[in-house]
C-alpha cells in the first residue's frame, strides 16, 4: 500500500503535465478507478492461433489482477476532429499469472495454468491517441472509441516497453460526467520468462473501468454558455440566441437587429414602422405616410413613378426626366419638344419633328438654280444672280434637319477636264455663299460634272443655255 501511495502522487503530478481533451466545450478530462491485467494472452496455448491468444477474454476470477482501491488515473485533452492525446498511470498487484503447461494438474483445455508468482507489483504509464465515434453515430449518451499508443510497464523486478492498441466505451450521465470502461492490448516484444522461468516481459490485456470527469470549458460573460458556442462571448445573453443579448425584446438578437434599441417585427430586422407601409422608418424617407417601397415609403399621387416631394406636378403624370411634369410640344406636330429636332417649326414624326423636303420644293430649288448666272468661264456670279441665292437660302432654313447635294453642270464648249474643272468650281462657289449666310456646312456638299449629264442638245444655243446650270438635290 505504500507503493500505492507514492504511484497515486505521481500519477496527480502527472495531470498538471500531460495533454489530452474529451470535447471542444471542456477541453481537460480526468478518469480515476480500478485497473485489471489479465496475462492470459501470452500464454498462448496449444496452437498459438489468433483465436487460442484471445480466448477466455473476460474470464475474471481465474485470469484476472486487481486490487480493492483506486489504481489508475489518467488525464486526457482534446485536439479536435474527435481526437484526444492522454497520459495515464496504473498500480496492480500480480498474484494470477498464466503460464502454458499442460502436464500440470489443474491445466484448463488449452493448457494453461494458474500460480500466484508472488504477489509481483505492477505500474505503468502510458500514452495514447484516441479517436471518438460518438459524433459519427449522432449521439450524446455513448461514445465509442478506438485508440493506440504506447507505454512502459514495471512488472515485479522487470521493466518494458509496449505498443498498445484498443478500444473503449463511454457513457456520459451529462456533459461533464460519464462512466469510461476501455481496454488495451499492451504488446511487448520481450520474453515472456526469464531463462528461471520467472516473469520478465509478459504481453497482458489491461482493462479500466472509471469516473471521467470534464473540464476546462470558459465562459466569459458568465450567461452559461461555453464561449465556443457563444456568438457572444463578452456579453451575457440568452440561449436561444446562441448568448447574444436582445435589449428591446422582440425576439431578434441585438447582434441580427438593425435597431437594436428599438422594438420592430423580424420582417423589418427589428425596427419600428410608424406609418404601416411594410418600410421600416430608418429606411423610410416619408415615415409618417405610408408610400410605395419603389420610392423609398413616399407616395405618389398621380402614379407616374416620381415621388410626390420630388413631382413639379404632382397631380398630372410625367417623366421623371421632366420632374414629374408631362413633356411640351410647342410647334403641336405630335413630337414632343424633347425629341423634336425642329421645336419651333411643325413637322412629321418620320422626319424627326422637321418638315419634310417634298419633290416641289426640289423642283422650286431646281428652278432657282437654272437662273445663276456666272462670269463667263468662271465661277464667279454675275450681279443679278444674289437674290436668287438669296432665295435658295431661305428655302434650306425651313428644312435645318435636311441635307443636300449642290451640283453643277457645263455645256459641250471647251475641253472635258476644263468643264469638269468649272462645273466643281460653281457647285463649291454655291455651297460657300450659303454657308457663309447660315447654313451649316455639314449639311451641305457639292460635285461637279461637266458636260457629262446634258438636259437639252449642245447643238444649239438654247441647248447649250440649259445645260449650264446648277441643281440641288436632296441627300437621304
Amino acid at each position: 500500500m505504500k507503493n500505492l501511495n507514492k504511484f497515486l502522487l505521481g500519477g496527480m503530478m502527472v495531470m498538471g503535465l500531460s495533454s489530452q481533451a474529451q470535447d471542444s466545450n471542456n477541453p481537460w478530462a480526468i478518469s480515476f478507478g480500478a485497473n485489471a491485467v489479465d496475462t492470459r494472452t501470452s500464454a498462448k496455448g496449444n496452437d498459438g492461433s489468433l483465436n487460442d491468444i484471445f480466448a477466455q477474454p473476460f474470464d475474471v476470477k481465474s485470469n484476472w489482477n486487481m486490487i480493492p482501491t483506486v489504481s489508475y488515473i489518467s488525464v486526457s485533452r482534446f485536439l479536435g476532429d474527435n481526437i484526444s492525446v492522454g497520459l495515464q498511470g496504473s498500480v496492480n498487484k500480480i498474484d494470477r499469472y498464466v503460464r502454458f503447461d499442460p502436464t500440470a494438474p489443474g491445466s484448463d483445455l488449452h493448457g494453461n495454468t494458474n500460480t500466484n508468482p508472488g504477489d509481483l507489483m505492477y505500474y505503468g504509464i502510458d500514452a495514447s491517441l484516441r479517436y471518438s465515434f460518438m459524433n459519427l453515430i449522432g449521439s450524446k449518451v455513448i461514445d465509442p472509441s478506438l485508440h493506440i499508443g504506447g507505454g512502459y510497464t514495471f512488472f515485479g523486478d522487470s521493466s518494458f516497453g509496449t505498443v498498445n492498441p484498443g478500444a473503449g466505451l463511454t457513457f456520459w450521465f451529462t456533459d461533464k460526467l460519464g462512466l469510461a470502461l476501455e481496454t488495451s492490448y499492451k504488446k511487448s516484444y520481450g520474453d515472456r520468462e526469464d531463462v528461471a522461468g520467472a516473469p520478465d516481459a509478459p504481453s497482458h490485456f489491461q482493462h479500466t473501468a472509471g469516473i471521467i470527469f470534464k473540464f476546462g470549458g470558459k465562459d466569459t460573460d458568465g450567461d452559461g454558455i461555453y464561449d465556443k458556442d457563444d456568438e457572444c462571448p463578452e456579453i451575457a445573453g440568452l440561449k436561444e440566441f446562441n448568448g447574444c443579448p436582445d435589449t428591446d425584446g422582440d425576439g431578434i438578437a441585438d447582434k441580427d437587429d438593425a435597431c437594436p434599441n428599438i422594438a420592430g417585427p423580424k420582417e423589418l430586422n427589428g425596427c419600428p414602422d410608424t406609418d404601416g407601409d411594410g418600410i421600416a422608418d430608418k429606411d423610410d424617407a416619408c415615415p409618417n405616410v405610408a408610400g410605395l417601397a419603389a420610392l423609398n415609403g413616399c407616395p405618389d399621387a398621380d402614379g407616374d413613378g416620381v415621388a410626390d416631394k420630388d413631382d413639379k406636378c404632382p397631380n398630372v403624370a410625367g417623366p421623371k426626366e421632366n420632374a414629374g411634369c408631362p413633356w411640351p410640344d410647342t410647334d403641336g406636330d405630335g413630337v414632343l419638344d424633347k425629341d423634336d429636332k425642329c421645336p419651333t417649326v411643325k413637322g412629321t414624326v418620320a422626319n424627326g419633328g422637321c418638315p419634310e423636303v417634298s419633290a416641289e420644293v426640289i423642283k422650286q430649288l431646281n428652278d432657282y438654280g437654272k437662273t445663276i448666272l456666272f462670269d463667263s468661264g468662271k465661277s464667279s456670279f454675275k450681279t443679278q444672280t444674289y437674290p436668287v441665292l438669296e432665295s435658295i437660302n431661305s428655302i434650306l432654313k425651313e428644312y435645318p434637319n435636311s441635307n443636300f447635294m449642290v451640283e453643277g453642270h457645263t455645256d459641250s464648249d471647251g475641253s472635258n477636264a476644263l468643264n469638269q474643272t468649272l462645273s466643281e468650281n460653281r457647285a463649291a462657289a454655291v455651297r460657300n455663299y450659303l454657308v457663309e449666310k447660315g447654313i451649316n456646312g455639314d449639311r451641305l456638299k457639292s460635285t461637279g460634272y461637266g458636260e457629262t449629264k446634258p438636259i437639252s442638245s449642245n447643238k444649239t444655243a438654247k441647248g447649250k443655255a440649259e445645260n449650264r446650270r446648277v441643281e440641288v438635290s436632296l441627300i437621304k
